[in-house]
């Protein structure tokens, strides 16, 4: 895992940010960067790739990329390749919650068993892989599946403890709860708006709340965290804390923004909002 393999923020503003992802360097929309930006602009203009929305999602290659390639985010070595979305297969936004989650389960003494929702390419089930946890992946995407398992195999975790499971989250859940299957810790991550297997609907302002307590219905007698980040505007840190608190008993919460480090001159990146719940299980 060489640096040159690695993530880096380079600059923020003007609603853009670029990134380096491992050898190439992206420059796509952010709508929140409405600052002025660091670098120049001819400094911006050698990104090997440009993404835009205007006149329908495109990329514009200023040279040949490959299908795919490696980058390392977080420690973790992670696929990734330029969508028809301008996603690019990692969040470099939620290393702030492998840490989290990684302090969290330290010093527990016991092997955990975590249930990772809305879990995209795997960062969060890798990171707990890691640490010797057994983690069940749920996603409602089967590419977003293969690509979080393709990831393991290039961590060398291809034969760890995880399930790997393509479903609806809240019928998952639903089941979970009939089955009397629990889990130490759960980490999701929800969209605004989504669609589940057989095209069920998910829209955070109706059906969050409900998922919250369903999750805390698979929680095992003595859990240790569940972590919930968001990317919805409106949806602040305080209100991700005030969501838990309403079902979460005794424990400790805190809450924050999820920000991405930059380059030295740059400005940090906001990017969403999370919620930390520490359970008795952590004592």
């Amino acid at each position: 895992m060489t640096d040159s393999l690695s993530y880096s923020l380079l600059d923020t503003g003007a609603g853009r940010k670029l990134e380096r992802f491992g050898d190439y360097v992206l420059d796509r929309p952010c709508a929140q960067a409405v600052w002025r930006p660091a670098l120049r602009p001819s400094e911006w203009s050698q990104a090997d790739a440009f993404f835009t929305r205007e006149q329908g999602n495109r990329w514009e290659f200023r040279r040949p990329l490959p299908e795919s390639w490696i980058c390392v985010v977080g420690g973790i070595r992670f696929q990734v390749r330029p969508t028809d979305f301008g996603h690019i297969g990692v969040f470099p936004e939620h290393v702030l919650g492998w840490q989290w989650m990684t302090r969290a389960i330290a010093g527990v003494g016991r092997s955990l068993s975590v249930l990772n929702l809305f879990a995209y390419s795997g960062g969060a089930t890798l990171a707990l892989a890691k640490v010797g946890c057994e983690v069940c992946h749920l996603d409602a995407a089967r590419k977003m599946v293969d690509w979080a398992r393709r990831n393991a195999e290039e961590n060398g975790l291809g034969q760890a403890p995880i399930r790997w499971i393509v479903d609806d989250v809240r019928k998952f859940l639903l089941r979970e709860v009939r089955r009397g299957r629990r889990y130490d810790g759960i980490v999701l991550d929800p969209p605004s708006f989504g669609r589940g297997t057989n095209q069920e609907l998910f829209k955070i302002d109706d059906n969050l709340l409900e998922l919250l307590g369903l999750c805390w219905q698979v929680l095992t007698p003595a859990p240790v965290f569940v972590f919930l980040s968001c990317h919805t505007p409106g949806y602040t840190p305080l209100v991700l804390q005030h969501l838990i608190s309403q079902i979460a008993v005794g424990g400790s919460l805190e809450a924050g923004e999820m920000v991405i480090e930059a380059a030295p001159g740059a400005l940090p990146l906001p990017s969403g909002s999370y919620a930390a719940w520490t359970g008795p299980g952590k004592a």
